[in-house]
């Protein structure tokens, strides 16, 4: 009976440090029109796991914009002190994508878009603030590349200025 009751115990403790944070990316939001929601769960006081989806609403014609349409961005951060406020981090990140590829085809003036699916593997460096009633802000950045397809652009930027809330 302690046997089984230690083991519960410490199968509970290990879900007590259990912080999670949902953020939207601002600077995609006001610079690029641009939807970007991450969910983040740490699985030590050091590192954690977590999602983002990327959703882009801009106009093809448009002089500036991502290229994919939509991304969905699993990725493991390491952090690299036990500081509660600032913290400084390393990512690492594997980034599904899809968008559309202009192509302009020989003897026409109208370009054509072809569309694309593809995978990139990439690092992020960037900080975070924790205030003490939960709101958070991270900035960083980032580059993947792009590996299955020559359809897709070869980079794929993971930058971001996020606010959210931990609980």
């Amino acid at each position: 009976m302690k046997k089984i009751l230690l083991v519960a115990v410490v199968f509970v403790s290990s879900f007590t440090y259990a912080q999670q944070e949902v953020k939207v990316d601002l600077l995609d939001a006001l610079a690029f029109k641009t939807l970007e929601v991450s969910y983040e769960y740490y699985t030590t006081d050091r590192s954690s796991i977590g999602i983002s989806a990327l959703f882009n609403f801009e106009k093809k014609s448009a002089d500036f914009r991502y290229n994919e349409e939509r991304m969905f961005t699993p990725f493991f951060r390491h952090y690299f002190t036990n500081n509660s406020n600032w913290n400084y981090f390393g990512e690492v990140f594997m980034g599904i994508n899809t968008g559309e590829r202009k192509v302009v085809m020989l003897g026409t003036s109208t370009p054509e878009y072809k569309e694309y699916t593809d995978g990139a593997l990439g690092l992020a460096f960037g900080s975070k603030y924790v205030s003490s009633g939960g709101f958070v802000l991270d900035i960083y950045g980032g580059l993947g590349r792009n590996l299955f397809t020559s359809e897709a652009r070869s980079i794929v930027p993971r930058v971001g200025i996020n606010l959210g809330y931990r609980f």
